[in-house]
């Protein structure tokens, strides 16, 4: 996976800045599906680059299905789903363990703000459509060393029942349930992805480095969303672990998560 990545970065430093500031807005949703990018010659100037350059990095976009250029009529961000779906694993979700170790190390508050949630937040929550959540950014350190950056999506009826403060010094889960949110279950995928340059500087690693993506959705007793993360890690530092029994009979037998069996090592913070 990550050598896939690496030959869609453009040539040049220069044209990988631009590729990796413009993917990281459309993964994190401020460009949104289908919206209209600048002009080769506006994003020239906001970046200070040539075009040549802007054209090598919109190109590296379009060859990872994150854009659509069209003759006449402009560039365009490309609605999710037409690249294909991606493999999936479910892992076993140990709410307990993440509270421990979120009260194990500390956070920085990077950003925090009430809007709408980007389309695909909106679409995994089952948010109506408009409906406010607060979004945080955080980066949580391990013994003062910087190990993942966090965006959350929280609805604006859960997240008005605590403070900017709160967000900074207590573990999200925490929040959560003294907010009277009875947490159930939640499903996670983790993935590979490349620094962009917000991401590198806040973890203190290079440009373009390989971090582990992790997103998760947390839902009530009820089944409502009740948070949206969005997580990026630092390899050297994070490692997600879990037991595997062997299950089923003859040609059927396959491995499965052990359900209610604690992490042996799981480095897993929020």
């Amino acid at each position: 996976m990550q050598a896939e990545a690496v030959q869609i970065l453009p040539e040049g430093a220069k044209a990988r800045r631009v590729y990796l500031s413009l993917r990281d807005r459309i993964s994190g949703g401020d460009l949104r599906d289908g919206e209209s990018l600048p002009g080769e010659q506006k994003l020239a100037e906001t970046f200070g680059v040539s075009r040549v350059t802007v054209r090598r990095a919109l190109e590296a976009l379009a060859r990872g299905g994150l854009i659509e250029r069209r003759a006449g009529s402009g560039t365009t961000v490309r609605a999710r789903g037409t690249t294909g779906q991606p493999a999936a694993m479910d892992f076993n979700t140990l709410m307990p363990q993440l509270v421990e170790m979120g009260q194990q190390t500390t956070a920085r508050l990077l950003s925090f703000s009430y809007g709408s949630a980007p389309d695909f937040v909106a679409e995994a929550m089952g948010l109506a459509p408009e409906e406010k959540v607060q979004i945080a950014t955080r980066v949580r350190l391990a013994q003062e060393v910087p190990f993942s950056h966090l965006t959350t999506y929280v609805p604006a009826q859960i997240a008005q029942n605590y403070s900017e403060n709160d967000l900074a010094t207590t573990p999200l889960f925490k929040l959560l349930e003294r907010s009277g949110v009875q947490i159930k279950e939640a499903h996670q995928s983790v993935s590979a992805t490349l620094a962009g340059p917000d991401v590198a500087e806040a973890l203190g690693v290079d440009v373009g480095a390989a971090l582990l993506s992790l997103r998760r959705v947390v839902r009530d007793v009820q089944g409502n969303g009740v948070e949206y993360l969005s997580g990026l890690y630092r390899p050297d530092m994070f490692r997600l672990e879990m037991p595997l029994t062997r299950v089923g009979q003859g040609s059927a037998r396959h491995w499965e998560p052990a359900i209610g069996e604690p992490g042996q090592g799981g480095e897993g913070r929020e």
